[in-house]
């Protein structure tokens, strides 16, 4: 993992800005989230976070996680904004997805950028793996950081709520 010092934040703030942008379209009623996918500075895929495709009728934003049963790994009904942009990389560029970079962000209540948890997903980290994403951006609260996507999947087993 590295964090870089806001010196050094320019190169990639712009992602995180996409990303945001993106975000404000999500249609989950629980947290707007948003990803940009880069390959040599450009960008090859992005989305937001939202319930599967003719599934709105399943949508359970508002029910409390922690009525699922323990099993239950991912308690949303959304698919995440980090899978949506590896299927969007893989849509228009398939060619171009092994060693990109994944640049995710939240955005808070008030429509700003909110920063990051800890690496938590093993759902979106198992899929990047297999993509051969090189690297998740994140942006915490010391700043932006950036991860080894096998080290971000690491991290995510060890995570705990």
């Amino acid at each position: 993992m590295k964090t870089f010092p806001e010196t050094e934040w320019k190169q990639y703030e712009q992602y995180f800005l996409l990303a945001a942008q993106v975000a404000i379209q999500a249609t989950c009623e629980r947290s707007k989230c948003g990803c940009v996918i880069v390959k040599d500075w450009k960008i090859i895929g992005q989305w937001f976070n939202s319930p599967a495709k003719e599934l709105e009728s399943q949508r359970r934003c508002t029910c409390d996680k922690k009525s699922y049963d323990f099993k239950v790994t991912d308690k949303t009904c959304c698919i995440h904004a980090e899978q949506r942009a590896m299927f969007d990389s893989l849509r228009h560029y398939p060619d171009e997805i092994i060693d990109s970079e994944l640049f995710f962000i939240r955005l808070d209540s008030e429509w700003n950028m909110s920063k990051s948890w800890d690496p938590y997903c093993t759902i979106c980290s198992k899929m990047a793996l297999d993509l051969w994403v090189k690297y998740f951006y994140l942006w915490h609260e010391k700043g932006i950081t950036c991860y080894d996507t096998q080290e971000y999947n690491t991290l995510s087993y060890q995570y705990k709520w």
